[in-house]
């Protein structure tokens, strides 16, 4: 006999599960209690708040490609969560979010804390579900664990009541994990995709998605190099293919470069792998004609109802990114020049002037470029400053972006919290902005307490930027909300055990990141950046001016 939180424990042990994030809470005591007896086996990283817990699973579904999970208590600690759920089901990140919920004897009174999870949860996760009897735990956990790995994968919540979890069953649990093998493109499929390839002038591959393996992402890339033709990643998935290869082109997401917008505008044959054609990687829908686009699209996707949901492809294929790239064979045509033109825009891309800023970041991302380890991690927030780690770094094919298409800020620190749990021994930069950094400021206990600490560069610039960039275009001269008074961050650090610096001039800053990369209790370091340089190539006068001129021409 063993009560419900064994069972769901022992069930997700067997599955493979290794690692939790959460927030304790008294209506799923069963299960922490289960989780006493799987230390070392199954690991409870204890969080500070439930957001910070959920972003961590969603950064762990989205760095492993294995369910992230985590555990919060009912009511506010499934609202704090509900972010996680909603970044890992636009990141295509598999993900498992159990919920502490009232007793079966109460549902339906809006007892305390109560609330109606598959109402909630029901349009923002793959699938949400109540286990109302305790011998239903195996089914549904598999089910579940299936849901959220297969097809296009994401976020399942799962709410458990607290008397089904004390309830004693004689129930096995699941036996050991299953694999979900990806569907294969069809040979007719491979056929019409490549007459199309071969009939193009200017083709273009558009990659994506975070269910890859290295095999698929080493096996697209040898497709892409003896066919010679561009690469361009998915909003915030550039480190899907490796950015030093002559094929790479470029990173279609918000602050779009010019030459991206251009390559897709201008490709008549797109093979697209992978991606759900997101409203970043698309311009807000403007490369593409919708539904019908005039470029040739050849749309590849594991999920049948991502084919289509948008864009009318002229072929789609029913395939998993690895299945799929394993089985492509390499076409040839008259476009070297056009792929040569595509990588030299890149390379070109990363050039700046110097920028006016005590720190000037362009410097700070050309040296991190320099130094950075090959198999580095970095992760980021949400806010202009991640155009710097976003556009300015390059990723090799070890290295790792964790980076929320949702645009949540607060992602950056859990994310890499989760990447230090996953990986100690590897190098983990986050980058954040001082308003993205506070938050989420508080998981640096967390980082401390699970000896899981990376290197924060906390580009402070004393505004929300992205904000104020918007305001000075089309409200110049009127600054409403987004200057921020700041703490002392390195004060703040160090309370929680960090090394930490301020660094003041660009001069600075390499010694300063070597002092961080050598800490073995992670670093903070606070970088002084002017409000001037909001923007890699336009300042904040510039953005002013511009807005004044066209509100006089209105």
């Amino acid at each position: 006999m063993r009560n419900g939180g064994q069972l769901l424990v022992e069930s997700l042990v067997a599955l493979g599960a290794s690692k939790s994030f959460g927030v304790p809470g008294e209506s799923y005591l069963a299960v922490l209690d289960a989780l006493y007896d799987t230390q070392g086996q199954l690991d409870f990283v204890l969080c500070r708040n439930e957001g910070g817990a959920a972003f961590m699973a969603a950064a762990y579904g989205k760095l492993t490609g294995s369910p992230g999970i985590c555990l919060v208590t009912r009511g506010p600690g499934a609202t704090n969560a509900s972010i996680g759920v909603h970044t890992a089901r636009q990141d295509s990140a598999p993900m498992l979010l159990f919920v502490g919920q009232v007793g079966t004897d109460q549902k339906d009174r809006e007892a305390f804390q109560e609330v109606d999870y598959r109402a909630v949860f029901g349009t923002m996760a793959k699938w949400a579900v109540e286990i109302d009897r305790v011998e239903r735990i195996p089914e549904i956990l598999s089910r579940a664990w299936s849901v959220a790995l297969s097809g296009r994968p994401g976020p399942v919540v799962i709410a458990l009541p607290e008397d089904m979890l004390t309830s004693l069953t004689e129930v096995a649990p699941l036996s050991g994990p299953f694999e979900i093998a990806e569907p294969a493109p069809t040979s007719d499929g491979l056929a019409q995709a490549r007459v199309m390839l071969e009939a193009a002038e200017r083709p273009l591959v558009i990659t994506g998605g975070c269910n890859w393996t290295a095999e698929g992402r080493t096996n697209l890339q040898a497709f892409a190099e003896a066919s010679d033709i561009p690469v361009v990643a998915a909003f915030r998935y550039q480190d899907q293919f490796d950015n030093h290869s002559d094929c790479y082109a470029g990173e279609a997401g918000v602050g779009m470069p010019p030459h991206v917008k251009d390559q897709i505008a201008c490709a008549d044959v797109v093979l697209a792998v992978n991606i759900r054609f997101g409203e970043m990687t698309t311009d807000a829908y403007t490369l593409f004609d919708v539904p019908e686009p005039r470029q040739t699209l050849i749309h590849v996707h594991p999920d049948a109802s991502e084919i289509g949901k948008i864009y009318a492809p002229r072929l789609g294929l029913v395939a998993g990114p690895n299945a799929f790239a394993d089985a492509v064979q390499p076409v040839r045509g008259a476009w070297a020049a056009w792929r040569a033109e595509a990588r030299a825009a890149y390379e070109s891309s990363l050039e700046l002037p110097d920028l006016p800023s005590p720190v000037d970041m362009g410097q700070v991302s050309a040296y991190l470029r320099r130094v950075l380890p090959q198999d580095a991690i970095v992760t980021n927030g949400a806010g202009n400053f991640a155009v710097w780690p976003n556009k300015f770094l390059q990723f090799g094919a070890k290295a790792k972006l964790l980076a929320p298409q949702s645009g949540a800020m607060g992602y950056g620190l859990p994310a890499a919290i989760a990447a230090k749990v996953v990986h100690p021994e590897r190098c983990v930069v986050c980058f954040a902005g001082d308003g993205d950094f506070q938050m989420n400021c508080q998981e640096l206990a967390s980082a401390a307490q699970a000896g899981a600490q990376p290197i924060v560069l906390i580009v402070n610039n004393g505004i929300y930027g992205t904000i104020r960039a918007h305001q000075e275009r089309h409200f110049p001269e009127r600054v409403s909300g987004t200057d921020m008074v700041n703490p002392d961050f390195p004060a703040l650090a160090k309370a929680y055990g960090f090394h930490a610096e301020r660094v003041e001039r660009t001069e600075d800053f390499a010694a300063a990141f070597g002092r961080a990369l050598a800490s073995e209790t992670g670093a903070v370091l606070d970088l002084n950046v002017s409000a001037e340089a909001l923007m890699p190539r336009q300042s904040l006068s510039e953005m002013r001016a511009a807005g004044l001129k066209a509100r006089a021409e209105t």
